[in-house]
C-alpha cells in the first residue's frame, strides 16, 4: 500500500509491470510541461502513420501545424485536473505514449492517445486506456466519447478491443466516426 501511495504521489501508477507479451510496462505518469517537446513531436509521428497519403503533410507535420500542436498540448497539460488529464507512458526515461482527457458540459471525451509507432504492441496504449479508466472511475465518469479518423483502422480495432462503441445515432463528425465507452466499475466491484 506504502509503493502505491508514493508512486500516485509521483503521478506514476502502480500494477503490473510486465503486458501479456512478457514486455515490461511503461511507467505512467501525469505530463509535465517538461514534457512537451517529447509529447509534441510523437503526435506528429504516431498521426503521420495515418494521415500520410490521405492529407497534405503541411496538415499534420508542418511547421505551423507542429506549433499549434505543441500549443494545444501546453494548454491540456496545463488544465485544471477537473477539467481533464494528460498522461504519459514512460519507458527508459522517454515519453512512448501520451493519452488526454477533457470534461465540459457534462461530456468527457478522450481527445488524444497516441503511442510513438517504434512503441506499438508493447501494450504502451492498452496501460494508458487503463489508466484513463481508472481516472474517469475515480471520477464517478460513466459514459466517455472519442473521436477517430475513419481510416485509422488500426485505432478503431484497438478501441473495439477495449470495448468502445460506434455511436448508435451513427453520425459521422466530417472524416471521423464518434465512439462511445460504458465506464462501469472496476471488475470485483
Amino acid at each position: 500500500m506504502a509503493e502505491e501511495v508514493a508512486a500516485e504521489r509521483r503521478g506514476r501508477r502502480p500494477g503490473n509491470r510486465h503486458g501479456s507479451r512478457g514486455v515490461p510496462l511503461p511507467v505512467i505518469r501525469t505530463a509535465l510541461a517538461s514534457d512537451l517537446d517529447a509529447i509534441a513531436a510523437l503526435h506528429t509521428r504516431a498521426r503521420a502513420t495515418y494521415y500520410r497519403g490521405r492529407v497534405p503533410e503541411e496538415a499534420y507535420a508542418g511547421e505551423t501545424e507542429a506549433a499549434r500542436a505543441r500549443e494545444g498540448w501546453e494548454r491540456a497539460v496545463a488544465r485544471p485536473a477537473a477539467q481533464g488529464q494528460v498522461l504519459c507512458a514512460e519507458r527508459d526515461g522517454r515519453v512512448t505514449g501520451v493519452a488526454a482527457f477533457l470534461t465540459a458540459d457534462g461530456v468527457t471525451t478522450l481527445t488524444q492517445l497516441h503511442v510513438d509507432p517504434d512503441q506499438w504492441r508493447r501494450g504502451t496504449g492498452a496501460a494508458l486506456h487503463a489508466a484513463c479508466l481508472a481516472a474517469w472511475r475515480r471520477a464517478g465518469i460513466e459514459r466517455v466519447r472519442l473521436e477517430v479518423y475513419e481510416h485509422n483502422l488500426r485505432a478503431q480495432a484497438f478501441y473495439a478491443s477495449h470495448g468502445w462503441r460506434p455511436d448508435p445515432a451513427g453520425t459521422p463528425a466530417g472524416s471521423h466516426r464518434t465512439l462511445w465507452l460504458e465506464v462501469g466499475p472496476a471488475s470485483g466491484e
